[in-house]
Parts: C-alpha cells; structure tokens; sequence
C-alpha cells in the first residue's frame, strides 16, 4: 500500500499532529499526549502505517503498555482496523512479559534453571508478615503487610541500594524496611524464586551482563513502541533504553501531566530528560483535546500549569464551552454524602463520583447500603478496613465489651494512657486468667505498683465501662480525646483522618456491636463492588485514569485531604505537591461535559484557587416562595411562611413547623442537605 493510499484510508479522521504522529517512525520518538487527544487512535494506526506502507516485518516491532488488559485492548482495536493478517504477529507485551521472554531466552541458551516466579500473592504477604513481626515483635495488620510490600516493589523500581532503601525506610517512617528488604530477599534466593519485580531486575543485569542476550533482542525489536511512558518506572526505562540502543527506533507516547503513579515508583523524569539521553531525539505534541467541553479544559489547563517540571504546552478544547463548572458549597465534609445521595437516587445517565482515596467513599457507600440506592464501585480496595487506626478503635470498643479479654488488651495497651511496662502487662495478663477478673482489675493484685500506674489503670477501666453505655460516636470520641489514643497517633506521626470516617459510620448505629457488625458488613461491601449495571459510579482518580464520564463530582477537594499533606502532616515536597496536582488534573478531565466540585467553609484545596475563573456556585432547581412544602431533617415537615431579600436575591428563609418558627440561610440549609423541598 502506498503512503497516499493509507493515509486516505485510514487518517482523514485525524488532525495533523495525529496524522505527524503516525508517520513519525524512524528515531527516538517522543509524543506527548494531552487527556482526550486520541492516542491510542494513533498508536494503532501508526502500527498500520509500519506494517503496510514502511513493510516492518511485525516480528521486528514490539509495543509495550502498562497493564495486561490494556495490551488486549490495544491488539483487539489493531485487530479491529487492520484484520488479523498481522494480529497474530505483532507483539504486545507488558514490561514483565517482555522480561519473561528474555529470562527463559537466556535459560534455553545456557541451560540453567531459572528461579521460579511467585505468582500466588497469598504466598507473598506471609513471608512479608513474618519478616514484620520478626523486625517488629507485633502481628502485623493486612494493610501494614500491603505497604511493607509496596515498599519492596519501590525500591526494586527505583534500583535503590540497602544504604538507599534504608533512607526510604525512614522517609516512609518504616524504619525496618532495610531488614525487611534484606530477609525478603533472602527467603526467596533460597528457595529459588523471584516476584514480579525481580524479573526486571534479573532481565535488567543479563541485558548489561551478557551482550549476546542484549544483541538478540536489540536485533529482533528494532522497531520499540511504549504507552503510558510517564507510569514506567525507572528500571523499566532503564530496560528500554537498553533494547533500543543509541541507533534504534524507539517511540514513546505519555505525558508528565499525568504521571500519578510516584507511589509506585512511576519515574517521569525519563520523558522530561528525553532529549538529553537520546541524541538527535524528536519531541511532537498532541495538545487537542476532543473529549471534555472547553470550559473544563481551560480550568484543567490553568490547574497543571502551576508545575515547574513539565514540558511547555497548553491543551486545547476541540468542543464548544458548554456547561459552567460548579461548585457546591457545603458546611462541611460530612455534608456531601446527603448530596451525592440525591444524586445517586435521581441519576438517569452514568455518573461518576471520583475521589483521592477510597476512604472518602466508605460513608457514602454506607449512606447508599442503607437506602437501598444501587451503585458500582470500581476497582474496590478494602485496606480502609484493615488499616492500623480501625482496627485499633475496633480492639478498644471490644474491650470494652470483653474486658478479660487478653489478647485484645495485649494489642492495645500500649497505645492508651496506661504507660505500663511489657512486664507488668504480661503480670496482668497472667493474674487476669488466674482469677478470671477483667484485665485492668489485675493491677490491684500485683506488687511495687506505683501509685500513677494504678490510676492510670482505675481511669481507663471507668472509660471502657462507660463506653458500653454510650453511643458509639461518642465511645469512639471519648478513645481520641480522653483515654490517650489521639495523643499515641499524634506522638507516631499517624494520620487521624480515619477516626473521622468512622465517626460518620459510628452516627448512624445506637450500639457498639451494631457498629462492630456493621464494619464488618461494609468491608464485605468492599469487596462485593455493587451493582455491576448501575449508573451511579464510585472510583478512586487513580481507578478512572484513560476513562471519560459525562457527569463527575470530585469529593472531598479542600486541603488536608486533596491535597494530602505528608506523613505526619508534614508540608509536601515541591514533587509531592506536583503529584498531587496531577492526580486532580486526571480528575477533572475525566469528565466530558458536567464537572462538579465540592467545597467546604475555610478548608477549600488551593486547587479551587489555581482553577483561574472562579467556578460557578451551584444554583438550586427552584426559588423559596412562601407557602412552598418543605421537610428539615431535624424538625420535619413545614411551610415557608416568609423570605428575605438582598438586592433582588433571597438571603434566609421562615419555615413554620409544627414546633414553631425557625429562621435558616438561603440557599446554604437547601445545599447542605439539611432541608429539601416536598414533592406532594
């Protein structure tokens, strides 16, 4: 096929950067992609224009993306445009499978048996939880397990050394990370085995090691394609470079925008450093955006360009300005789950509630359980409910319920206002079994107990037996604030946020073991995901990254939460700033036409400000007249009886209730979901 012929047939859709895109074959190539610009289109239809018209042999041409299941999406749409005359012969790998391929390569070549890959992740975290209690002589919790491993797989991305791993260890205030990096490692070298990330790390040094393996694969790929560069990490890059060469081919699309993936060890730096490591490398930009309306890409824009470490170029709007962004104003966090319940119950179309983390759903999904109101959830994570902090409260709050209760007590001690000894606990526990009384009465038998000590014991023993009294907010406020527990988090750095999810649980249940069970519930909902065909959507930015939805609302955008401060509330560095506003500009251009943005009284993000044009505040569907039918959640139903105006505008509203009158801010009671309209 002819140049002509292809680009008749196949681009007259595109634009001209696409359609430069496309042909740009030869070289160290990198395109940078703006959100909604339509760079898988042309990372296909470039594949084409290689096989039909510069006659690569598809053997020769390798592309890499970020996930398995977007190499299937990718072979499928090449399969879809240009037939399965090449599909079966082009290659579409992960980073991990291309390794694979050169691993088994090198064993085939040499005839030594490679080490076994772990693929059971069950298998993995043990040996991670065993590491853990050995460093920490403590039963780790599922999340401590995840992170732990998290930070292996880190500084495996990173290529960091043990003097280096063990700086992380402290930045991360996992200061066993070193140990634990050493005996993981360790462990699996004697078993012969090696986890996902090993396989980069043992392709990467047969590469450097052994030049026929490398000349090999530099030989068959002489043609490299990568999607989503700016989510590889820097040994992936490393390996990349390697296979290239400096006279290869090498083209790789992405965009330092949206690299949200830090935490994962996501290594941008390789695509702003692109024309530095590669000589005589090309730098094309698609900067039209055809998939949000051109209000939301303005905003978007003004939002990004706060980064310094970043390439200069503006994205802009193919579709006409449509709708406002709107902004709605509530009294607080807590607020915007009677919002979003609205919004759920009323939802025709697909709407999609995007969040930073998935803790800021866990009330929400409570909220929506309760009513009976279906949604899906995507890509559900259930850490919330294993993470250190929750099951704490839970520990302390079944104290309280089971006060002879050991091992409960041997969990928690520490962490209250006690300041015992591990002997004198462990004296405790003993007496405790012995004479079957609950634990903290146990002081009252042991010798050479000072006085501060059995007061501190007396106090917290009141504390547990009021709390079985009490609500479970107010048993879960009076830990943080009166039995030592707030005081423990501050002292190790660790982020009370929780305790306030729980709090919005804790609301709505009148006894601990009903706020207990209901925990339990709401992690079974986790993992279950919802309703697979509903329109109302929950995802994290992270989840919904490449996706589009034609109406989003962003929860929880006010500081202290997005962004999020570091550990210990410790200020962000100028990188982690830079992440955190990259992940709210993934955020707002996952929608298409209606953007909606929460924002609560003085805690607004810093984000809000940088959006250039202020956005609109959101308007109700109606204007308060008197005689109109209303319900407060507090004093039920009623009548406006009067409205005050300022300047043309409504300020506050009368209602008389069966109680009597009240006087309420218009529209503040209507949006913080205080009070409604009826519909009789």
């Amino acid at each position: 096929m002819t140049k002509e012929e292809f680009l008749g047939t196949y681009t007259t859709h595109l634009n001209k950067e696409q359609k430069e895109a496309v042909q740009a074959v030869e070289g160290f190539v990198l395109l940078l992609a703006v959100p909604g610009s339509g760079k898988t289109t042309v990372l296909v239809t470039r594949l084409g224009y290689m096989l039909l018209v510069k006659k690569i042999k598809p053997e020769n041409i390798l592309t890499l993306t970020y996930t398995v299941a977007a190499t299937k999406d990718m072979a499928e749409r090449f399969e879809g445009l240009f037939g399965g005359e090449f599909a079966e012969k082009v290659e579409f790998r992960t980073i991990n499978g291309i390794c694979h391929k050169i691993l088994n390569y090198y064993g085939a070549m040499t005839g030594k048996s490679q080490y076994e890959l772990v693929t059971d992740e069950k298998e993995l975290s043990r040996l991670v939880a065993e590491l853990l209690y050995e460093a920490k002589e403590e039963y780790p919790t599922e999340s401590e397990v995840s992170a732990a491993r998290s930070q292996i797989s880190y500084c495996k991305n990173r290529m960091l050394s043990l003097e280096e791993i063990k700086e992380q260890g402290k930045k991360v205030k996992m200061e066993e990370l070193g140990r634990i990096y050493e005996g993981y490692q360790r462990r699996l070298k004697a078993q012969k085995q090696m986890d996902y990330d090993d396989q980069m790390v043992y392709a990467y040094k047969l590469l450097t090691k052994v030049p026929e393996v490398l000349d090999v694969f530099r030989k068959q790929y002489s043609y490299i394609c990568v999607d989503e560069a700016q989510d590889t990490s820097k040994i992936q890059h490393a390996i990349i470079s390697l296979l290239a060469g400096k006279d290869g081919n090498l083209f790789m699309v992405g965009d330092e925008d949206q690299s949200i993936y830090g935490f994962r060890a996501a290594y941008p730096e390789a695509l702003l450093n692109f024309e530095k490591e590669h000589s005589g490398a090309k730098v094309l930009v698609m900067d039209k955006n055809y998939r949000s309306n051109a209000k939301i890409v303005t905003a978007a824009d003004a939002v990004i360009r706060h980064n310094k470490n970043r390439h200069e170029k503006e994205m802009k709007a193919v579709r006409p300005e449509g709708e406002d962004i709107k902004l709605i104003p509530l009294a607080g966090r807590s607020r915007q789950y009677a919002y979003l319940m609205k919004v759920a119950q009323s939802a025709q179309g697909q709407v999609a509630v995007l969040y930073r983390d998935n803790e800021s759903v866990v009330p929400l999904i409570d909220l929506l359980d309760r009513q009976g109101v279906a949604y899906r959830l995507k890509n559900s994570d259930a850490g919330f409910f294993t993470n250190r902090v929750v099951t704490d409260v839970c520990d302390i709050l079944k104290l309280s319920l089971r006060p002879k209760d050991t091992e409960l007590f041997n969990r928690v001690y520490y962490k209250l206002a006690l300041y015992l000894t591990k002997q004198q606990a462990m004296e405790m526990c003993r007496i405790s079994q012995e004479q079957d009384c609950p634990v903290l009465e146990a002081i009252e038998h042991c010798f050479n107990v000072k006085g501060n000590i059995l007061g501190n014991c007396r106090s917290i023993r009141t504390h547990l037996r009021n709390m079985k009294k009490e609500t479970p907010a107010k048993a879960i406020s009076r830990i943080r604030k009166f039995m030592g527990y707030g005081d423990y988090l501050e002292r190790a750095g660790i982020d009370e946020g929780k305790m306030d999810t729980l709090m919005q649980i804790a609301y709505q249940e009148k006894m601990i073991g009903g706020f207990l069970s209901r925990l339990e519930q709401l992690q079974k909902l986790f993992l279950f995901g919802g309703d697979a065909n509903a329109n109302f959507l929950l995802s994290t930015i992270h989840s919904s990254k490449g996706l589009e939805y034609e109406e989003v609302y962003l929860m929880d955008v006010c500081d202290g939460v997005f962004p999020k401060p570091g550990l210990g509330k410790s200020a962000l560095s100028r990188e982690e700033m830079e992440e955190e506003r990259r992940l709210y500009y993934v955020g707002m251009t996952r929608a298409k036409e209606k953007l909606y943005i929460f924002s609560y009284q003085g805690e607004n993000s810093c984000f809000v400000k940088e959006m250039g044009e202020k956005p609109k505040l959101e308007k109700l569907d109606f204007e308060p007249v008197t005689g109109l039918k209303v319900e407060h959640k507090v004093f039920g139903k009623g009548v406006i009886a009067d409205v005050a105006y300022e300047k043309k505008r409504p300020v506050s509203v009368v209602v008389e209730f069966q109680s009597g009158m009240k006087k309420f801010a218009f529209p503040m009671v209507f949006i913080n979901g205080y009070m409604w309209r009826c519909q009789d």
